[in-house]
């Protein structure tokens, strides 16, 4: 499995999660599996952006493509750092 873990500040959580809503059909379109939304527990505004998808080069042409860019810069979007992941085990305790 893939995973992209995405943290940047947002200037407006509310704002951000609408513009975040209304992309998921590329989200998807683009290989997005499943995600997740998380904060900082100091900071309502520092957001974590967890989410599995089909390949990693499928996350990097999405997340650097122009169209995201823009979107990025509409939402608020505060220099985002991109971490991109390979699973090597997961388990439940």
């Amino acid at each position: 499995m893939q995973y992209v873990l995405i943290i940047h500040e947002v200037e407006d959580y509310k704002s951000w999660k609408k513009i975040f809503d209304e992309a998921s059909d590329i989200r998807k379109e683009a290989g997005e599996k499943a995600y997740q939304v998380l904060k900082y527990e100091s900071n309502p505004n520092k957001i974590v952006h967890f989410s599995s998808w089909t390949s990693i080069d499928d996350a990097k042409r999405f997340f650097e493509s122009p169209k995201l860019v823009k979107i990025r810069a509409a939402a608020g979007v505060k220099s985002p750092d991109f971490i991109y992941l390979e699973q090597l085990e997961s388990g439940i305790l």
